[in-house]
């Protein structure tokens, strides 16, 4: 185990907290409260990153020969240690990223499960047995990885995504190099402390904290890099796949969401709510699997939308360490980006219910909240029902049967969750038949995935290539070798 150094927000390469050797650093600041700076980090530069890709790549046949149960050791080691310091991480993630203090729970006890999950699941690596076709020969598979891989992760699950890509990836015998968000990079610092803790081997997994532009680019496009999995904007992951795939790089993208949820006729209204208020609101609606867009039978339409205005006038918004229903939005940026969708609806035609405001005065004047918002009369060639919008913010928008509703659902460049609310099961199945998305759900919110299921989108919510999650993480980071023994 290294010395864990005075600055604690140093970079991790090859076992050692290190510095940058540009001598700059980057401040992260409470969203609830601007004036309060949460940490430190390195503005790491292209080298920085270069070295860590090489002591990623120096380790790498060790590792990958290190048998898979004592690699799974490690992970459980690791979890083990981050259980220990629960109750701080999940302070610090409120403090930096402006969840609530159950959300930030929720998520910390999620990275705490995937670890777990995937120290077992390194029991399991192997192959299969097939039968041959000839006399005296053995015929099988066996799973081997694919070296070192670079891991991009956003700011909105700050420890929950890395968790969820590095734990595999380690447990499958790559070795990793890891770029988090510059808007919440603590978490994953947190996660190294405790790979340190558990002694994993030098330069097994990396850390190194500075711009996308910077160090995105070397992770992602470093010819010794033999992997990339990517979760962000549809944007910057189209570009990550494009480049990755210059010299045929596996690659792994899920990016954005415009989220429906369908109300039929024959809903509980007030279930259809709960469903529908959860998914756009929780998370303060900073989710890639939000429900953004309510589609609603015109029969139930009007009760829908009173009982949501009212339910999203209930809500308490405040800073995320009182533990409200709703936190601030992650930064300025973002709460501004929200408004302006606000404004844009308005303009071409939409209603505003409720919300649509920033919040201020007393505990919010120095914090980035906004009220949650409902708009209606909504048209699905609007801006705001095509455009995703990473913010509290939620369009109703009124059809009159359930082919319509299927219509409106798929007409958006994404696909990555969507949900019905109803209580025809004939419904309920043509839904999961014809929607266009990797998640689906009945009566059940948009957000919120098992880790032992598989995880991705359709369209350009993904790169359609490997799913996340559960077996599916394990494919992605692994290699299958067919093997012909004739003895």
């Amino acid at each position: 185990m290294s010395t864990k150094p005075m600055d604690a927000h140093s970079n991790y390469v090859d076992g050692d907290w290190t510095q940058s050797e540009s001598g700059e650093t980057f401040e992260v600041r409470n969203p609830a409260d601007e004036t309060e700076v949460v940490g430190t980090y390195q503005a790491s530069t292209r080298s920085d990153a270069e070295r860590a890709v090489e002591a990623a790549v120096g380790t790498q046949d060790a590792w990958a020969g290190t048998p898979a149960p004592e690699r799974g050791g490690f992970l459980r080691a690791t979890a083990e240690r981050l259980d220990e310091r629960k109750e701080e991480v999940t302070e610090l993630l409120v403090r930096e990223e402006g969840k609530t203090l159950s959300e930030a729970g929720g998520e910390v006890g999620r990275a705490i499960d995937v670890f777990h999950y995937y120290a077992e699941k390194a029991r399991d690596l192997g192959g299969t047995a097939k039968a041959s076709s000839a006399p005296d020969r053995t015929l099988g598979t066996r799973r081997e990885p694919l070296g070192t891989v670079g891991l991009i992760t956003p700011w909105n699950y700050p420890i929950a995504i890395p968790a969820w890509k590095l734990a595999p990836a380690i447990a499958a015998g790559n070795t990793a190099v890891i770029k988090p968000a510059s808007a919440a990079p603590g978490m994953t610092r947190v996660l190294f402390e405790c790979f340190d803790e558990a002694g994993l081997p030098a330069g097994v997994a990396n850390y190194v904290t500075g711009s996308g532009s910077t160090i995105g680019s070397v992770v992602g496009e470093h010819p010794d890099i033999d992997a990339v999995s990517f979760t962000g904007s549809t944007a910057v992951g189209t570009s990550v796949a494009q480049a990755a795939s210059e010299d045929l790089k596996r690659v792994q993208c899920e990016m954005g969401g415009k989220n429906p949820t369908v109300v039929t006729e024959s809903a509980d209204v007030d279930e259809a709510v709960e469903i529908v208020g959860v998914g756009a609101f929780g998370t303060t609606g900073q989710s890639c699997t939000a429900c953004s867009r309510a589609i609603v039978h015109e029969d139930v339409h009007d009760e829908f939308v009173d009982a949501m205005v009212d339910y999203a006038e209930s809500l308490d918004v405040g800073p995320g360490l009182e533990d409200p229903d709703m936190g601030p939005q992650v930064s300025r940026s973002e709460l501004d980006s929200t408004l302006e969708y606000v404004d844009v609806a308005h303009e071409d035609g939409g209603t505003l219910e409720t919300g649509g405001n920033r919040l201020t005065g007393e505990s919010y004047e120095d914090g980035f909240f906004v009220e949650p918002t409902v708009l209606s009369g909504i048209e699905s060639d609007m801006r705001i029902a095509q455009e995703e919008v990473f913010g509290p913010l939620l369009s109703v928008i009124r059809v009159d049967s359930f082919d319509e509703a299927m219509a409106v659902a798929n007409d958006v460049e994404f696909g990555l969750s969507a949900s019905i609310v109803t209580r025809d099961l004939g419904e309920a199945n043509r839904f999961i038949d014809g929607i266009e998305a990797g998640v689906v759900k009945v009566n059940e919110k948009t957000t919120g995935v098992e880790l032992h299921a598989p995880f991705g989108g359709y369209k350009n919510s993904s790169t359609n290539t490997y799913r996340e999650q559960g077996d599916a993480g394990i494919d992605f980071f692994t290699s299958t070798k067919t093997v012909y023994t004739n003895y």
